[in-house]
């Protein structure tokens, strides 16, 4: 599925660029506006659940909730903003931006797409399915599948993480879904309303020296500072 096959490129990129902090903190700060107290924001508490995991420091962690909030003066202020296109290839791809200049944000992504083709809206999204995704851990006898059923996920598949489960839902059940999981004895780690690729490329059709292509092209359009989530029409 193109999502595992994205976060594989993503977390190696963010690492080896020093950007994944700074996405996790920008995560956190979008989350924090709903709320400072993570036990009663869903959003943020996954964010800095995410960011421990990640070992970013308390001091840092603390001050992103604080900048998102407003708590030391105006809130930060990010625009969502939504790109479509195409890698090399004809690749599909939706990616996703949190910025505080969309002029700055544009500018940089029509640049980023020189090699592949920028579309207008919905020039891609209309094959990809608009869902929810939930990835969660398992306890020790846990089922997905029942899981799944029991909780009110549409599918399953496997996650992002080593052992980890990829729950997808109806955009409207995923906080629903969210809920029930740990009662199905699975672990939320992240839960968010993104996209599924219908007819992904498959990588197996593309040269080495095409894939190669296609490769550096994501990596490139995840290290920006202002993509937060990058949905590619590529599978394994």
């Amino acid at each position: 599925m193109g999502a595992q096959w994205k976060a594989k490129h993503r977390e190696t990129a963010a690492n080896a660029k020093g950007k994944i902090m700074g996405k996790l903190a920008k995560e956190i700060q979008i989350a924090a506006k709903s709320g400072a107290d993570p036990d009663m924001n869903p959003r943020l508490r996954l964010a800095v659940e995410q960011a421990k995991k990640a070992s970013m420091t308390r001091e840092t962690l603390e001050r992103a909730i604080r900048k998102g909030a407003g708590l030391d003066g105006d809130a930060v202020q990010y625009t969502a903003v939504t790109y479509e296109g195409y890698a090399p290839h004809q690749v599909p791809l939706i990616v996703e931006c949190q910025t505080d200049n969309v002029n700055r944000t544009v500018a940089q992504i029509r640049v980023l797409f020189r090699k592949g083709q920028l579309g207008a809206s919905g020039s891609v999204a209309w094959d990809f399915n608009h869902v929810g995704l939930i990835e969660a851990t398992p306890n020790a006898a846990a089922d997905p599948e029942e899981a799944a059923i029991e909780a009110g996920a549409q599918d399953f598949e496997a996650g992002e993480e080593e052992g980890s489960t990829l729950f997808i839902t109806d955009t409207t059940d995923l906080d629903a879904v969210q809920k029930a999981l740990p009662d199905q004895g699975f672990t939320v780690t992240s839960a968010k309303i993104g996209y599924i690729p219908k007819n992904p490329v498959s990588a197996a059709s593309l040269s080495a020296e095409a894939l190669a292509e296609v490769e550096a092209f994501l990596e490139a359009i995840d290290e920006n500072e202002d993509v937060q989530n990058v949905y590619v029409g590529l599978t394994d």
